[in-house]
């Protein structure tokens, strides 16, 4: 049995459909990088993953535990963190403005006792030291690649088995979202399972152990990463 195991998956919002049939697997351990034009499903199929879309048929299950009709609340005690796409917006759940990175950070990681929470704490300013010198500055404050720092390392903080990704290096300058890169290489080494929606096709590529591709709605692809190039992409979102 796959660790992450959708099969035969239909889900969208209320009366609109989004995903026909879907089914894919990641195994434990694995980065996998999911690609598709905008508008594809992709940020549905998260969404659908994190309890956060209708699901009107299909199968979901983490580690052998179905996920399908569980809250998001039981979803996230599962073991899934999702990091949803935008940072910059926050009326996002990820970042609360008014709060410091530490009071993010102490708020993602609700029911951790104090030394769970040091302990995990320092596990993601070893991810990202930067934070650890604006841990006493608002959110709101924070740069677009600070506040990315800030959101993946509030979806650790509960300590994942899968972390859920939406195009966390959308809108940062390239250095800041080679950094991103670099973190989700560093987070599979944690052991933590990774499925990551990333624009930079290329790049997500070159980090990524399989691959899927989505275009309205359906999976085109799915495969070992290596084996999927630009070239290949474009003509299977062309349908070719």
């Amino acid at each position: 049995m796959a660790f992450l195991e959708i099969s035969n998956l239909s889900a969208g919002y209320g009366k609109f459909h989004v995903l026909n049939e879907v089914t894919l697997e990641i195994e434990r351990g694995e980065v996998a990088v999911l690609l598709g034009p905008n508008g594809a499903g992709k940020s549905t199929l998260l969404n659908a993953v994190a309890g956060l879309a209708t699901i009107y048929g299909g199968k979901i299950a983490l580690d052998g535990v179905d996920l399908v009709g569980k809250r998001p609340g039981e979803i996230q005690r599962a073991g899934v963190g999702y990091v949803m796409q935008s940072p910059n917006n926050f009326g996002t759940p990820n970042i609360f403005p008014e709060l410091t990175v530490r009071e993010n950070l102490l708020a993602a990681s609700t029911g951790l006792s104090r030394g769970d929470f040091e302990k995990v704490l320092g596990d993601v300013l070893e991810l990202f030291p930067k934070l650890k010198e604006l841990m006493h500055r608002k959110a709101k404050f924070l740069s677009g690649g600070e506040r990315q720092m800030l959101a993946i390392s509030m979806g650790l903080m509960k300590r994942p088995k899968l972390l859920m990704l939406d195009e966390p290096t959308a809108g940062l300058a390239p250095k800041v979202a080679s950094d991103v890169f670099l973190a989700v290489k560093k987070i599979k080494d944690m052991g933590i399972t990774i499925l990551l929606v990333e624009q930079n096709a290329r790049k997500a590529l070159e980090i990524g152990d399989r691959a899927f591709v989505m275009v309205t709605g359906r999976l085109r692809y799915s495969g070992p990463a290596r084996e999927l190039d630009e070239e290949k992409l474009g003509r299977l979102i062309l349908g070719q």
